[in-house]
């Protein structure tokens, strides 16, 4: 038993001495693993630190890249915006410059035209029957005319060239040595005239008496004769270069018509009739629309109209249309555009007064930038309405009735002429439109330019119907309906001269027109006189009913 005691001993003791041996292998196995993860764990870390450090490297070498094209790109910005702003300096230097040279052509024009009007005058001097200043006055025409093409020309183009200008101004010298070479002629002749008339005065000295005893005697006759010659004053026709410009506008708008009648004669083409049509609509349909509902549709329909005109596509019934749809679609259009706009004055102001004046600032505003639709316009308004010249037609030998009716801006269907109550309310639409025009300029358009068909027009008007004998009822519906639109701009415009034409007027004309007025037609004649009294007697004419006042812009 001891000895088993001793040998259990043994074993115990052996088993807890392999036992702790194998507890300090287990801990120096542990120690061994823990130092391996431990360097695992610091390779991986420095990997990391590098890894980390090569990207951020490679991150600021990006960003310094990025630094470097921004630059470049905010340098080639700058120089591509000081670029453009030396271009927008260049143009604004040269439209200001183009400005600058159309405002000389517009005023060169106008002292043309003023010339030209002192040699109209004379055409035949009443001192001075045997003196013919028919050449010069025919010269002064072509003078006029070459400026007027020279400006519709530059205007189509854009703005006029240094040539141009120098063109022009040679012209008015042209024109100035006339004017000077006309009054050296006359002021020869009245000498002339002046030294015989010295010599019959002193032949006469001697019937003198006897002629004065025989004015006393007959006294009656001789104021019939002095009725007569006072009279005799007055035009039945109109001034020759008056008749110049008639025909000329007349000769332009067939040359147009002849121009596009390749749309006109398209019967076998179904194309061109279809963008015939498309045209017509889209020149025609924005001018029905024309009203006093807002100035921004109006300036909506101002600008449908302008983009056509210049060649841009424009919506009409739902389809795209251009005048470049066709080589003659331009003149097309500019045809039917001016003849829509007359229509416009005698069907819509006719009916009602107020519509012309929206319709004629559009007008007005159309005619400034494309002046052929301005000539067209006239064109159509003279043959419909011949009173706007003024140009009263004379009936020729082998013109039937109905064709000298016609003429005279009457309406003939079936060989039956329309009533004069209904040719009388065309007339006045168109006149009034023509007022209107005249005064009218659009708003938004070149403000420092003069206006195409301005007032001197209508002055020129006015002294050209008080210079032709009346005719009964037309003359003063149509001299009432002009002065109540556009007298309050002429009386703005000429101050003491309109108010002396207002006195000739009432004093001398009236009564001319008094003495042809049966009773049957003294409605317009009354409402005339009481028209002519109230402005007389409050010295002012009123603004005209429905003109657009500048709130209407802010609609």
């Amino acid at each position: 038993q001891e000895g088993l005691r001793q040998r259990q001993e043994q074993q115990e003791q052996m088993v807890r001495a392999v036992y702790d041996l194998a507890s300090e292998q287990l801990k120096r196995f542990d120690e061994l693993k823990e130092l391996k993860q431990h360097q695992e764990f610091q390779d991986l870390q420095e990997v990391m630190e590098k890894s980390s450090k090569e990207a951020q490297g490679q991150q600021e070498k990006l960003k310094e890249e990025h630094r470097h094209r921004a630059k470049v790109l905010n340098l080639k910005l700058r120089e591509a915006e000081q670029q453009r702003q030396r271009q927008e300096e260049l143009e604004r230097l040269r439209k200001e410059e183009g400005q600058e040279r159309l405002r000389r052509l517009y005023s060169i024009q106008e002292e043309v035209l003023q010339l030209n009007q002192q040699i109209d005058p004379n055409y035949r001097h009443k001192d001075l029957p045997r003196i013919d200043l028919s050449a010069y006055s025919n010269r002064g025409n072509q003078i006029c005319g070459l400026v007027s093409g020279l400006i519709r020309t530059t205007s189509e183009r854009g703005f006029p060239t240094q040539v141009d200008v120098a063109n022009t101004e040679r012209a008015l010298q042209e024109m100035r040595g006339l004017i000077s070479s006309m009054q050296q002629e006359i002021a020869a002749a009245v000498e002339e005239k002046r030294r015989r008339d010295e010599e019959e005065e002193r032949q006469k000295q001697k019937e003198l008496l006897k002629k004065e005893q025989m004015k006393a005697q007959t006294p009656a006759p001789a104021q019939q004769s002095g009725g007569k010659q006072r009279k005799e004053g007055l035009q039945v026709k109109a001034e020759e270069s008056t008749m110049q410009w008639y025909q000329q506008l007349q000769d332009a708008a067939e040359q147009c018509v002849a121009s596009f009648s390749g749309i006109s004669n398209c019967k076998d083409n179904n194309e061109v009739k279809k963008i015939k049509t498309d045209l017509q609509k889209a020149a025609t349909i924005p001018v029905s629309q024309i009203s006093r509902i807002a100035g921004s549709q109006l300036r909506e329909i101002f600008d449908k109209i302008n983009n056509l005109l210049s060649g841009k596509s424009v919506q009409s019934g739902g389809r795209t249309v251009s005048v470049t749809q066709h080589p003659q679609g331009l003149d097309f259009v500019y045809y039917k555009l001016a003849e829509k706009f007359v229509n416009q004055g005698e069907e819509e102001v006719a009916s009602h007064h107020d519509a012309a004046f929206p319709i004629a600032v559009v007008a007005s505003g159309i005619w400034e930038i494309h002046p052929r639709v301005g000539d067209l316009f006239l064109a159509h308004l003279h043959k419909k309405c011949p009173y706007s010249v003024p140009f009263y037609p004379a009936l020729k030998e082998g013109t039937s009735m109905e064709e000298y009716q016609r003429m005279l801006g009457y309406q003939v269907k079936d060989s039956k002429m329309e009533e004069q109550d209904h040719f009388l309310k065309r007339m006045s639409g168109m006149i009034r439109l023509y007022a209107a025009i005249i005064q009218l300029r659009w708003p938004y358009g070149n403000k420092q330019g003069t206006h195409p068909h301005g007032l001197n027009y209508g002055w020129r008007w006015l002294a050209q119907m008080l210079n032709m004998e009346p005719l009964a009822d037309v003359t003063a519906t149509l001299l009432f309906d002009f002065l109540e639109v556009c007298g309050n701009a002429l009386m703005k415009q000429y101050q003491v001269q309109f108010w002396k034409m207002m006195l000739l007027i009432r004093e001398d004309y009236f009564p001319r027109i008094e003495a042809i007025t049966s009773s049957g037609q003294m409605g317009s004649l009354m409402r005339f006189k009481q028209f002519l009294e109230e402005c007389l007697q409050q010295k002012e004419i009123p603004l005209p009913k429905g003109a657009l006042q500048s709130s209407f812009w802010r609609s």
